[in-house]
């Protein structure tokens, strides 16, 4: 039996992919230490937009454990916890709390998040107009309250 060149390249491919599947990727959870304070519709917004990448509460699909889009998935919610992470709140000073309200909102305002290939598979995290407002009211009044608090220490 002779081997065709397309042949041979798919199973190659086949093995790769296999192979790969046991390397480890870190999908954790780590516990929530103090979460971002919030009324409760704003909190269900964030949950429902914000919490995947942006929290210790990550919901990790089916495909997050398919090599390499484990790969990819794993990074994002890495680099999104070390940006902002709405479980661990108390770690940040009141002054990079207020900094966290403003950028969040600029990225919102500018439809930079959530992500733009996030949406497609996740399309509960897309942002209507109301829950847009919600979150500039919300946002813009903490990074107030935050103002107030450096003043008072």
């Amino acid at each position: 039996m002779k081997w065709k060149p397309g042949k041979r390249t798919f199973w190659i491919v086949v093995l790769i992919l296999a192979g790969i599947q046991v390397i480890p990727v870190a999908r954790t959870n780590p516990p929530v230490e103090e979460e971002v304070p919030a009324p409760s519709e704003v909190r269900a917004v964030l949950k429902r937009a914000c919490y995947d990448c942006h929290s210790n509460e990550s919901k990790w699909p089916w495909y997050s454990h398919v090599a390499p889009v484990s790969w990819l998935i794993a990074r994002d919610v890495h680099e999104g916890r070390e940006e902002m992470n709405f479980s661990a709140w108390n770690r940040l000073s009141p002054g990079k709390q207020k900094k966290r309200f403003r950028q969040s909102w600029d990225l919102v305002q500018k439809g930079e998040m959530p992500l733009w290939f996030y949406v497609p598979l996740h399309p509960e995290a897309k942002l209507s107009e109301t829950d847009r407002l919600l979150l500039k009211k919300w946002a813009l009044s903490m990074a107030v309250q935050s103002d107030a608090i450096q003043t008072i220490q």
